[in-house]
């Protein structure tokens, strides 16, 4: 038997004569990652470590001058009912005893009132006025500090309700929003588990079969959470990565338990003994599952290529969920089987198990597909470059302060401060490094600086300055015009870059400066992805393009599945397009559109995609070529393999839209956009893709999908083909 070499098979018997040591060692894997996690705790990656280009370089110098740079928070004082209030004795009375207040706070600093002789903090109007400071140490870790400065401003405006005094900055914005984020993936983790559990529920019957793939997949996620932790005390992440594995590791897990349980049932379904079905299963789907787990790892090895630690992270955690995912279904799952035996059907649902499917619907599809393949596939090509036409249009952002919900009151503050205060939350940050910057010809020049500035109306008051304690490290905060990531604020940021800072601090030889922000990271991450994201593409394709030519010996099939698999893509980025850059669809999905889509949902969405894509296709062609293998016409082998496949395909394909949909309900914009881009493109991917356009793909190719030239037969054979293992022992 053919299929008696491969990698799948060898693990399959050996789990289903050792199951305990498959099932035990598995828990002890995840146990001692978990314990090993646990003890360690996460090394975080911080904002400053995360930047860009030129934004990375302004950060690196701060870092390297050991140059703490605190967190300022700006308190707005304004009028309720619209009249100028600056001058007033309310007004002063309330200013000075919040200012007494916020000085007897320990971790506060450099306080600024507006009552101050000449201060700048007054608008224009004089209806509103801000009072300033910073929270002492590093503005990473300011938002564990910012507790009792909040109080301080909640009880102010107690006790002053004809004002608004409301606080906003980068340590309470970031305290807030870590409250709302934990609330939302609390929900998310909490929904996603009993929603697998109904899909699979319809899809087997019976409560412990559809528990399986629910079990292995959420121990993976423990397991990797555990795992990353452990790698961040070498290269540090984000700390959002757990819910990135949770939502990727719920997805695969269930996706290759799921297949691997359908066929071994469906050989049970045929007469066949429990061992003998066991080990069909492992010989096929379980090849098929090495194959798919492999084709995603590849992809999120793309996210390497990008050149930014976010996505290093990322691809780091996504690669970790997904081996344990893939190594559980091919060990642990097998092992269980062969010990549950007809047990695997308790808890059965009636109703359930009499209409389980058996393709019916699919075959109905398919049906008039192969009679009119050529019609049917220019449908579904049309049908997706429609969908993928708004792509074109695409305009792509870093989130900012103004796509964050605007039910949180802190994000009200934010508006109110920088439609008073443009530029103030915000500013462009310039770092400036120099043997002295106190040294009088430096100092000429910052002040040239200042005053070009704010000559160019590109920057507005006020500007502030810090010098670290060694004097080689000057930070000049410049508030740009606009929101910080509308085109002014980047046509601001362009000026002071190209302009501005070449003529003032440019004619210090001996000094370098660069510069960082909300508005400089935006064009600078923009910028990077632009330059790397062909490299990510190259890899991805071409290492795909090898391992389907060394699965399934064909040239044909690794072309045909990338040109299919960037469709999808491309469709379902169109589709984020459409839904996120206009405003019909906010009161649907509970959002206020930026005109833009998140500036690294982009690279992760492709490779993402890209690898879940592949499961469904090399778990649908592997059972076509074992149909072929067997003898049959690729016409029929089409017809019956993907009618066999259907139940795992449609149900893999649910779990996957209602977990990625779970995410789309989150509250953060960038989440929000995920969630939906993923769902969409699995929807798609499972329906038009591989039901209308893939049969008729390769219906219309024929024996050419099996096209292998003369000078490629040397190949080496990926663990031997996948043929049907029926006599195996």
């Amino acid at each position: 038997m053919a299929g008696r070499g491969n990698l799948s098979y060898r693990a399959g018997r050996f789990s289903a004569a050792h199951w305990k040591t498959a099932t035990f060692g598995w828990v002890a894997l995840v146990a001692a990652a978990m314990a090993a996690g646990s003890a360690v705790g996460l090394n975080k990656l911080t904002d400053s470590q995360s930047g860009s280009g030129e934004t990375a370089r302004a950060q690196e110098l701060l870092r390297s001058a050991h140059f703490l740079s605190p967190a300022t928070e700006s308190v707005l004082i304004e009028s309720r009912d619209g009249k100028p209030v600056a001058g007033t004795a309310r007004f002063q009375s309330a200013v000075a005893a919040l200012v007494q207040t916020l000085s007897r706070q320990p971790e506060l600093t450099n306080i600024r009132s507006p009552l101050a002789r000449g201060s700048v903090l007054v608008s224009a109007d004089r209806k509103a006025a801000l009072v300033q400071f910073d929270v002492k140490g590093d503005a990473d870790h300011a938002d564990a500090k910012i507790a009792p400065a909040m109080a301080a401003v909640e009880n102010a405006q107690r006790g002053n309700p004809s004002f608004r005094i409301e606080e906003f900055g980068m340590a309470s914005a970031t305290h807030v929003l870590n409250k709302v984020v934990k609330r939302d993936f609390s929900r998310a983790e909490y929904t996603s588990l009993p929603v697998t559990l109904a899909i699979l529920l319809l899809a087997f019957g019976a409560l412990v079969a559809a528990m399986l793939p629910v079990v292995l997949a959420f121990t993976a996620v423990l397991g990797a959470i555990g795992l990353t932790v452990l790698i961040s005390q070498a290269y540090p992440l984000p700390d959002f990565l757990n819910s990135v594995i949770l939502m990727m590791g719920m997805a695969v897990g269930v996706d290759y338990s799921l297949f691997y349980l359908q066929r071994e049932r469906e050989e049970r379904r045929a007469g066949r003994g429990a061992h003998e079905s066991l080990l069909t299963a492992a010989a096929t789907s379980g090849r098929a599952v090495l194959v798919s787990g492999v084709t995603v790892l590849i992809a999120m090895a793309g996210l390497f290529f990008a050149g930014n630690p976010i996505f290093t992270s990322m691809g780091l955690a996504t690669m970790v969920v997904v081996f344990l995912a893939m190594i559980g279904s091919v060990t642990v799952l097998p092992g269980l089987l062969a010990k549950l035996g007809d047990r695997v059907d308790r808890g059965g649902v009636p109703f359930v198990r009499r209409r389980r499917g058996r393709g019916r619907l699919w075959e109905s599809i398919l049906r008039p597909v192969l009679a009119r393949p050529a019609l049917a596939g220019l449908g579904a090509v049309a049908l997706l470059l429609a969908a993928a036409s708004p792509v074109l249009s695409m305009h792509t952002k870093l989130p900012s302060f103004t796509d964050l919900p605007h039910n949180v009151p802190i994000i009200r503050t934010y508006e109110r401060i920088v439609k008073v205060f443009p530029g103030a939350p915000a500013p462009a940050v310039v770092v400036l490094r120099a043997p002295d910057v106190t040294a009088a010809h430096v100092q000429l020049q910052v002040r040239a600086l200042r005053r070009e500035a704010l000559a160019s109306g590109q920057v507005r008051s006020p500007i502030t300055t810090r010098i670290s304690p060694d004097r080689s490290t000057e930070e000049i905060d410049l508030p740009l015009v606009g929101t910080g990531d509308d085109p002014a604020s980047m046509r601001a940021l362009a000026a002071l870059r190209g302009r501005l800072l070449p003529a003032t601090l440019g004619r210090l030889t001996e000094a370098e400066y660069a510069t960082t922000g909300i508005t400089a990271a935006t064009r600078d991450f923009n910028e990077l992805m632009k330059a790397r994201l062909p490299y990510v593409f190259a890899f991805v394709l071409g290492l795909a393009f090898v391992l389907l030519l060394v699965t399934f010996r064909s040239i044909v099939i690794p072309i045909a599945a990338i040109l299919l698999n960037l469709l999808s893509v491309a469709a379902a980025y169109g589709l984020l397009v459409l839904v996120f850059q206009h405003h019909w669809a906010e009161g649907l999905l509970g959002f206020r559109s930026n005109g833009g889509i998140t500036s690294w949902l982009p690279m992760f969405l492709f490779v993402v995609l890209f690898g879940l894509s592949m499961d469904y296709h090399v778990f649908i062609v592997s059972r076509v070529k074992e149909l072929v293998d067997s003898g049959e016409s690729t016409r029929d082998a089409v017809l019956h393999g993907i009618t066999r496949t259907a139940p795992s395909v449609t149900s893999a394909a649910a779990v996957m839209v209602a977990v990625f949909g779970i995410f789309a309900t989150l509250s953060l914009l960038q989440f929000k956009q995920l969630g939906f881009g993923l769902a969409a493109a699995i929807a798609v991917d499972a329906t038009i893709v591989r039901a209308v356009l893939l049969p008729a793909t390769m219906t219309l190719l024929g024996d050419w999908n099996w096209y292998l030239p003369r000078w490629l037969a040397r190949l080496p054979r990926l663990g031997g083909p996948a043929q049907p293992a029926h006599n195996i022992d």
